[in-house]
């Protein structure tokens, strides 16, 4: 009877030790559930951004130098890229020689210097000179006997007192003369020497080389004591105050190129093109490495303008009102453009953070530091703030993705 007690109890002991397992596991199992929801309950949830959002905070802000601004309407052209060259006009360049040779007595010019119109630039000196003034004075000197003998022959034979074969002799002697002095003064005029006022008193044996036009020496062939041909070029003139531009222009552009086009164009040491020039004379032959040649009147001269100098111009070709920004508000990510646009402040942990929206458009012409946008379907052109300053420092944020993107 006790061994049957006992082993009740000890049976009851055991499941009342079973059942105090139990419990105690349940209530590790449940306090450890509580505690998994607890750290889940203050884990933070972060924020995704869209894709086409930047974020800013105000250090951020300051660093990226943003400004804003509007769409604006503008008269944009499409620009040609064309190369040419400084130069002068035909009638501003000109070629001085001698029409006699002779021996440079004197001259004093170097490249460079400034000349005028009629200005002397060396003396030629050949006897040939003094023979040739000589002629005409004696042309001239038996000139006056024979006219004298002319108009008596010719009033004899008035009155039938001389017969016409005398009067026919005399005429013609009379015009020989006459002729051969004209060529004679001709001669001396083109060397420089006034035939009307010449006399047996001032014969020259030096004629003076003169300017033909104003402007500047560009090149000296010539020295003291040099002989020179009427072949020989001695001095060039260019007159720079009326200079042009002269353009070389491929096939695939001609048809682009017209009469009254405006182009810019600048010197590669002042960075921009500050110079303008409107075309008057294009081209109707392709030469035969398929080009034509454009002219154009530069409208703004300056000293620093120089025949020669090689220039790159930029050639408007349309002129279109359009929606336009200036060209530092469009940026390229992925081979496309894109603007940013201000979208809106929120508050993050009691700090102000900028948002900026990504919007891709299309370029259009750029002209004059502006380039023209085509928006996309309903874009708010009235209310948008666009980034017109800083749109470089948003991309790079975006493409680094925290460098300055919250």
């Amino acid at each position: 009877m006790k061994r049957m007690i006992s082993k009740t109890i000890n049976i009851r002991l055991k499941s009342a030790i079973i059942c105090l397992a139990i419990l105690f596991n349940s209530i590790l199992l449940l306090s450890s559930c509580g505690s998994s929801a607890s750290k889940e309950a203050v884990v933070e949830v972060k924020e995704v951004l869209p894709e086409n959002i930047v974020e800013l905070n105000a250090d951020q802000y300051k660093m990226a130098n943003v400004k804003m601004g509007a769409i604006e309407f503008r008269s944009l052209s499409d620009l040609i890229k064309i190369n040419g060259l400084i130069s002068a006009p035909p009638q501003n360049i000109a070629t001085v020689s001698t029409p006699m040779g002779g021996f440079i007595k004197n001259t004093s010019l170097m490249q460079g210097s400034q000349i005028k119109k009629d200005q002397v630039l060396a003396m030629v000196e050949n006897p040939e000179f003094i023979d040739l003034q000589q002629n005409y004075l004696e042309s001239k000197n038996q000139l006056e006997y024979v006219e004298a003998d002319y108009n008596r022959q010719k009033d004899l034979y008035k009155d039938n007192i001389s017969s016409a074969k005398s009067f026919q002799q005399v005429t013609s002697e009379y015009k020989v003369l006459k002729g051969k002095m004209n060529a004679l003064g001709q001669k001396l005029a083109l060397i420089g020497i006034n035939p009307e006022t010449l006399t047996e008193t001032n014969i020259q044996r030096a004629i003076a080389v003169k300017s033909p036009i104003s402007g500047f020496v560009k090149q000296v062939n010539v020295n003291i004591g040099k002989y020179v041909s009427p072949t020989d070029v001695l001095f060039e003139i260019v007159n720079t105050s009326k200079l042009t531009v002269e353009l070389t222009v491929f096939e695939k552009d001609i048809h682009e190129i017209s009469i009254g086009q405006r182009l810019r164009f600048g010197l590669s040491d002042e960075g921009k093109d500050q110079y303008i020039a409107v075309i008057y004379q294009v081209g109707k032959v392709l030469q035969n490495d398929k080009t034509i040649k454009v002219f154009a009147t530069i409208t703004n001269p300056s000293v620093r303008l120089i025949p020669g100098i090689y220039i790159t111009a930029s050639v408007e070709t349309h002129n279109n009102s359009m929606t336009a920004l200036p060209s530092d508000a469009i940026v390229q990510f992925d081979g496309k453009d894109y603007i940013f646009v201000f979208d809106r402040v929120k508050q993050e942990n009691g700090k102000a953070i900028t948002e900026y929206k990504l919007v891709q458009v299309k370029r259009g012409a750029s002209d004059n530091g502006y380039t023209g946008v085509i928006l996309p379907e309903g874009f708010d052109i009235k209310k948008a703030k666009i980034v017109i300053k800083g749109a470089y420092n948003l991309m790079a944020a975006k493409k680094n993705a925290g460098d300055m993107a919250c």
